[in-house]
């Protein structure tokens, strides 16, 4: 049976086929379906983690008691997770232990574009790099047979395209595995220093041995062309090649791209007059041949930034380009906003209103840095919000503490925020920071946390309790308000940066997006009394336009919020 599946979807597939028991994740685009997907197989143990790391530990627990397991997470996810990464290098694994990581070249949803492969290199472990759904399937497959021949966590890496995209799978039975029993092994995996160092010779002879095998193994082929240019690649980067020359040109496609091998591509250059290098973001591959002393060209003609496609290929090669159909009407630029009743914008133009120094974090309420909010001072990477407050209220004193906040969203604050805060309590900051606890992982849409009361099923869980959470840290000072209500939130943000004392403010309402929460009948503006002042367009809501002078509501987008009701003083706005 034949279907037509996503990238990540497929990957799931592979899980299930595979004999997965056990996948633990935290959401991060262009990686989340991988675990959706992998959840609605009853044979599958499918878990939010709070993070990267305890996700990759969990998946190392599985794997130690014997079964197949697996972790999957974004790029950037990889840097957190990157502590149990290196040493599981060292312990290798019992059952298979596979590690999917989805790199974002564009940056469509992300805050840099990493390349995954470093991580492979750097921990001496295997990666895998499929180039369409069926081969995201099957590598999985192989990439558990390779785990547990060489004793070794497996690093699938794909991209947003291939994540995102479709193609034919064909469907298999599950390779269903017995629960071993468990043997104690201190020396492989208590990784103490006098174990560790036996540990390492045993790494490198490892990689040797993959060298070897990546010689051979069918996932790296040649497709042999006229021999007048050879082209080396990996995943998305085939499909484009593909697609210029068809098969006039020699094409060595890479499935393993860590570690690569020698006289694979000794011979492939042998075999062509002219070689070149497609890969997206860093010239890994290309680096490799070049030690090898073989010519080869790449960086100097293909860019180190964003996402190639065929155009990008061919221009490279100064093939034409095929006319494309433009509209002659100009678009207008669309930015991404916040949504209509988004939960975050009251609080955020309190903030911006009263010129507060307010340091960001990761999620869907990075959109507050944009206009015409201006709410945001910083943006770095999950949970950075929280530190970066206490060391800069450190760095500024009272003159800081004054007039500077922090906001972090739920599932963010219980990844990696909390940390943070527990440096505010023992380490003395007068810091306001700021939970947005909007009930819910949004940004990537939708997913449970350990603070909603459900998992990954929807099935009851036990739910964290923000404020017994906040004062168990050493906090004295929390409180919660709604968003909805600008003096509310005004009143309790200037009483919190007035006192002397580290505080948490929760601010608290659900995503306008859930399903259980029902939209308010649309507001309208009565122009007879919109003096078109623009009071209500300094939120920034996209139900809010300027028509003819007047303030006007989109009643397809309003949700009844009421927070622009609250700035319009001559009262023009009405339920």
């Amino acid at each position: 049976m034949k279907k037509n599946m996503l990238g990540n979807e497929a990957i799931a597939r592979g899980l299930f086929e595979a004999g997965a028991k056990v996948v633990s994740s935290y959401p991060g685009t262009p990686s989340t379906e991988i675990t959706e997907f992998a959840a609605k197989y009853e044979e599958i143990y499918c878990e939010w983690a709070p993070n990267e790391k305890v996700a990759a530990e969990v998946a190392f627990g599985a794997s130690l008691r014997g079964v197949r397991s697996a972790c999957a997470m974004k790029h950037v996810g990889l840097n957190v997770a990157a502590d149990p990464l290196f040493t599981l290098s060292y312990t290798g694994v019992n059952g298979g232990m596979v590690i999917f990581v989805a790199d974002d070249p564009a940056m469509h949803s992300s805050q840099n574009e990493q390349d995954s492969r470093h991580y492979a290199i750097a921990s001496k472990v295997p990666m895998l790099e499929p180039a369409d759904s069926a081969e995201a399937k099957d590598f999985v497959k192989e990439a558990y047979r390779i785990s547990e021949e060489y004793d070794t966590p497996v690093i699938i890496r794909t991209c947003t395209r291939i994540a995102h995209s479709q193609s034919t799978v064909e469907l298999c039975d599950r390779e269903e595995k017995e629960l071993p029993e468990y043997t104690k092994q201190p020396q492989k995996y208590i990784m103490a220093p006098a174990n560790a160092m036996k540990r390492h010779p045993f790494v490198e002879e490892r990689l040797k041995k993959l060298s070897c095998f990546a010689e051979s193994t069918p996932i790296n082929r040649i497709e042999q062309g006229d021999g007048e240019i050879g082209i080396v690649c990996a995943g998305n980067c085939y499909q484009y090649v593909k697609e210029v020359f068809g098969n006039t040109a020699s094409v060595l496609k890479l499935g393993m791209v860590n570690p690569l091998p020698e006289k694979l591509f000794r011979d492939f250059a042998a075999s062509v007059k002219k070689l070149y290098v497609i890969e997206e973001l860093d010239g890994i591959i290309e680096g490799h041949i070049k030690q090898l002393g073989i010519d080869c060209t790449g960086k100097e003609l293909f860019p180190a930034v964003g996402e190639f496609n065929q155009t990008v290929i061919r221009k490279a090669f100064g093939m034409p380009v095929p006319e494309s159909v433009y509209i002659d009407t100009p678009v207008p630029v669309r930015p991404p906003v916040m949504c209509a009743g988004c939960p975050h914008r009251g609080l955020y133009y309190v903030l911006s209103k009263h010129k507060i120094t307010t340091l960001g974090d990761i999620g869907c309420y990075t959109l507050g840095g944009s206009a015409p909010l201006f709410a945001l001072d910083s943006t770095l990477c999950m949970g950075a919000s929280v530190s970066g407050l206490h060391g800069f209220n450190k760095a500024g004193g009272s003159e800081s503490e004054k007039k500077t906040v922090c906001v972090i969203g739920d599932s963010t604050f219980m990844h990696s925020g909390m940390t943070g805060l527990v440096d505010i309590a023992y380490n003395g900051s007068n810091s306001t920071v700021i939970i947005l606890d909007n009930s819910i992982t949004g940004m990537t849409g939708h997913q449970q946390n350990p603070t909603t009361g459900y998992n990954i099923k929807g099935d009851p869980a036990a739910a964290v309790n923000l404020e017994e959470l906040c004062r168990a840290i050493g906090i004295k000072r929390v409180k919660a308000v709604d968003p909805y209500n600008i003096k509310e939130c005004e009143e309790a943000i200037l009483e919190e940066l007035a006192v002397s004392e580290p505080s948490v403010i929760i601010s608290r309402r659900p995503c306008m997006l859930l399903k259980y929460v029902k939209a308010k009948p649309s507001l309208s503006v009565d122009e007879n009394r919109c003096v078109g002042c623009k009071a209500c367009m300094k939120l920034g809501c996209p139900a809010i336009s300027i028509v003819n002078g007047h303030a006007h509501i989109d009643n397809s987008q309003c949700v009844g919020c009421g927070v622009c009701q609250q700035l319009c003083k001559p009262g023009a706005i009405k339920d």
